[in-house]
């Protein structure tokens, strides 16, 4: 099966504009994060995901220049978005990420694939990681029929559409070392206490351009706490029930 990273990303942010521009060491924090994808193994392919709107022309730039591939679709409907950007570069199985998480990592990612193809999934998904950390792994038929099924044309939420135990084979994939056990931690990229939050990560871990691990990031974050609590005041959006078309 051809897996693929589909980064889904626009330059519509409110809470923090141009987030994705933004510079930590002397590059995009979106560069960060498509270098860092770059060494996930099982994946052949990264599709940077956008909109046809001329505001996110840059960003075709930036996938340009990093050597990879671009999808322009909908500007609201995120799930159709993703399935025909990577339906057009003959996905198998989509490995979801978005542009406001530049740690995702692609050991782990590596691993949800191994787990995927051992229970014939069609969405894999992980609880035990902090926010930003968590790929979704959803098969392409899969994706597909939950399309079919929905009511309504902004998905920029949409797990909750896959995430149907009734509808799909839907599997939880576990994290065994406790050091990322912490679904309580925000590593993504929403507010301007997530960017200081991140700047002081990189100062503390990144040297000579090197990518270091999540190991290492987890390991900074528990014997130095106070750079966590940087963005603690800060809770992510919850999520509300798919509608359905009856």
């Amino acid at each position: 099966m051809k897996y693929v990273i589909t980064i889904t990303v626009r330059m519509k942010s409110t809470r923090l504009q141009k987030k994705v521009l933004l510079e930590i060491k002397g590059k995009r924090y979106i560069d960060h994060m498509i270098d860092r994808l770059k060494l996930a193994k099982k994946p052949s392919e990264i599709i940077l995901c956008t909109s046809s709107l001329e505001e996110d022309d840059i960003l075709i730039d930036i996938a340009k220049k990093n050597g990879i591939k671009f999808y322009r679709g909908h500007p609201d409907d995120v799930m159709l978005r993703i399935f025909n950007g990577a339906k057009k570069y003959g996905a198998d199985v989509i490995c979801s990420t978005t542009g406001d998480n530049a740690f995702t990592d692609p050991i782990i990612m590596d691993k949800m694939i191994e787990f995927f193809e051992e229970k014939n999934a069609d969405f894999v998904f992980c609880k035990d990681l902090p926010v930003g950390i968590q790929t979704y792994l959803i098969k392409m038929t899969a994706m597909e029929d939950a399309i079919k099924k929905k009511d309504e044309i902004d998905t920029e939420i949409w797990g909750e559409y896959l995430n149907r135990s009734d509808l799909y084979r839907v599997f939880i994939y576990k994290i065994k070392d406790p050091i990322y056990n912490h679904p309580e931690w925000r590593l993504t990229l929403d507010y301007l206490e997530d960017y200081e939050l991140f700047k002081r990560i990189f100062d503390e871990l990144y040297t000579g351009g090197e990518i270091f691990t999540l190991k290492e990031i987890m390991t900074l974050l528990i014997n130095k706490p106070e750079i966590i609590k940087i963005n603690e005041g800060k809770k992510q959006i919850k999520t509300s029930l798919p509608k359905l078309k009856k």
